[in-house]
């Protein structure tokens, strides 16, 4: 195990969006990850007359959300997996990492968990406004990641994405059986430790 900085090899995307090559605008979502913001509020949130000072996100880029939520109680990191390229408000931190020093699917779980979340709390605070969080790019960059070999990280991602999914599935199915059956939460989960049982 070795250790690196989100920074290291990677950085901040400074590109804008001049010309307005790009209209495609997207949102960092605590819960459902980087979105079309057209798909996620029903309707385009971003003025037209300021997306030239939109950056530019590409596949593979990572935007850091500063808004605080019961979910991120430090702001979303996520990744653009969208296989598009589009473009996110100037109040969002866009970058990237070094694809030598981490393995994406690595990356993108680490970012689901808490461990960045001491960190942030001692070189940031919640500022003027208690529902962002702001710490300055180059504590940002410094955010301290442990990692192994890149064949490594990526197993490790790969392995608790598939269990996301198992977890997403079950979710699923058990909110379809309470739908059908009609019976409410506290029914339904009654129901489900009964039928586990022997």
């Amino acid at each position: 195990m070795g250790a690196a900085t989100v920074g290291e090899g990677g950085g901040k995307v400074t590109e804008k969006n001049s010309g307005l090559a790009y209209q495609q605008v997207l949102t960092n979502s605590a819960t459902h990850g980087i979105v079309r913001q057209s798909e996620y509020f029903d309707r385009i949130v971003a003025s037209k007359n300021h997306l030239d000072a939109y950056y530019v996100v590409n596949p593979n880029d990572y935007v850091y959300n500063p808004r605080i939520s019961k979910e991120a109680p430090c702001g979303p990191i996520n990744r653009n997996t969208l296989e598009l390229t589009g473009i996110a408000s100037p109040l969002y931190l866009v970058f990237r990492v070094s694809s030598q020093s981490f393995a994406y699917e690595f990356l993108d779980q680490y970012f689901k968990t808490a461990k960045w979340f001491n960190y942030m709390k001692l070189q940031g605070n919640s500022g003027a406004r208690s529902d962002r969080f702001t710490i300055a790019d180059t504590d940002f960059f410094s955010i301290p990641v442990r990692i192994s070999s890149l064949p490594e990280q990526r197993c490790i991602g790969e392995f608790f994405s598939a269990l996301d999914n198992l977890i997403a599935a079950a979710e699923r199915q058990y909110s379809h059986a309470c739908q059908k059956s009609g019976l409410n939460d506290k029914m339904c989960v009654l129901f489900c430790h009964l039928s586990l049982l022997p």
